[in-house]
């Protein structure tokens, strides 16, 4: 028996399937997790000795790769000094300033300890300024597991949520609106129907939970322009996309500015953080200085932020991201390649260094096409690069994300192994 497969039933007799997020059991794709000894640059060796070129990066955050150096000593020095003091440091000013730097519209910031708690208190602040209730959010877009925004859209148009797991309150879920990603008109029929009860519109401005979904041209343009219209705010998901797209995220690569934007993955270096913000006027809501309450005894905590901060400064002068489209470009080529040698039916959706080949003719502009993809031949794609020591997302529906430890030859490697496994 493998290492990797007892420690699984360890496991198993005391968590939940074994794992403790649910896209690691390895239930898309089949077979058994492999467990993780340790990982540096662009790989990652399991506890049974085994390399694998990795492609997940622990799903986005580590744009400089594993164990980056200037990562690691930030972290070091930081924990010499005290892991946790629930009090304010000076570090946090740091990070403040580089993420109001990078995001114009982000006057003022709150830092938290997840994604899912920066869009949880992003849509609080959106209900508490707005005096409104509704939300809108788009069918395949993931925001975090907060009770607002597990739902699933109906068939046709907008539809009123409805529970997409056990636990959350019907109730609770019919304040979710869900519409198609991408279509703007929808959007629009929704405001027109219902826009005096809406508080915000929360979206991935580029869709990194259905697969990646690039907006079409002139969604987020709309989205700004009827939200705006009708005075409800704008929400930016970029917990996938801040810092990774540009510097700037989604918002600089697009030119379209939010009212409310939130951050997580690569702003905390491989360590867990998340953050909101906004303007100076919406930030002004939240506690002490408002009535809309959000706390916690980590948020801010020095090594997540040291990390962030060593991961922010070394992108920013923002030359790594020509490498970053280099390198995502030619795994796409590769990818494309193998896929037109073997004669299988791929689509290959990226933005800078993030992408998803979806199996399936295309194009993929939502949630409804990207459900097309056949995932029984991606789950045997998977197992296969994972035989030539390729680590993908187990899943059709995440993205890969490509990394600045990543050279040359690791895409060459992943090309030669895509060529074979698009066989399988």
């Amino acid at each position: 028996m493998s290492e990797s497969k007892r420690l699984l039933d360890a496991a198993s007799r005391m968590i939940p399937g074994g794992v403790n997020s649910p896209v690691r059991a390895f239930r898309a794709v089949g077979g058994a997790p492999v467990f993780i000894a340790r990982a540096e640059g662009s790989r990652l060796v399991d506890v049974d000795g085994r390399a694998y070129i990795d492609f997940v990066g622990s799903w986005g955050p580590l744009i400089l790769g594993h164990a980056a150096p200037a990562v690691v000593e930030a972290v070091t020095e930081a924990a010499r000094r005290g892991t946790s003091y629930g009090a304010p440091t000076a570090l946090e000013v740091d990070m403040a300033e580089a993420i109001t730097a990078a995001y114009p519209s982000m006057e003022m910031i709150r830092l938290v300890s997840s994604g899912t708690e920066a869009a949880m208190s992003a849509i609080r602040v959106a209900r508490g300024a707005t005096g409104r209730d509704v939300l809108v959010k788009f069918d395949g877009c993931y925001h975090g597991h907060a009770d607002s925004l597990l739902v699933k859209a109906g068939s046709g148009g907008a539809t009123f949520g409805i529970p997409d797991s056990k636990g959350v309150p019907a109730a609770l879920a019919e304040l979710t609106l869900t519409v198609a990603f991408n279509d703007l008109e929808a959007v629009r029929d929704l405001f027109r129907r219902r826009g005096e009860r809406i508080a915000a519109v929360i979206v991935e401005p580029v869709a990194g939970n259905m697969g990646v979904v690039p907006p079409a041209p002139g969604f987020l343009e709309g989205l700004r322009e009827v939200t705006r219209a009708h005075g409800a705010l704008l929400i930016f998901d970029e917990v996938i996309t801040g810092f990774r797209v540009a510097y700037g995220g989604a918002q600089e690569r697009y030119g379209v500015s939010a009212d409310l934007t939130c951050l997580g993955k690569i702003i905390g270096g491989g360590l867990p953080v998340g953050a909101y913000g906004g303007s100076r006027a919406v930030m002004s809501e939240v506690s002490p200085l408002g009535g809309v309450y959000q706390a916690g005894t980590l948020s801010g905590n020095p090594l997540a932020v040291a990390a962030g901060l060593a991961a922010i400064r070394a992108l920013a002068d923002r030359r790594a991201y020509a490498r970053l489209e280099t390198l995502g470009a030619r795994l796409e080529q590769g990818l494309r390649d193998g896929a037109q040698k073997a004669g299988v039916p791929l689509t290959v959706n990226r933005v800078g260094s993030m992408l998803t080949a979806f199996f399936c003719a295309g194009p993929v502009t939502d949630y409804a096409s990207a459900r097309r993809a056949d995932t029984a031949r991606y789950a045997r794609f998977f197992q296969a690069m994972l035989a030539r020591g390729i680590y993908l997302a187990p899943s059709q529906f995440e993205a890969a994300f490509v990394s600045l430890a990543h050279s040359e030859a690791d895409l060459e490697t992943a090309a030669r192994a895509a060529a074979e496994a698009l066989t399988v």
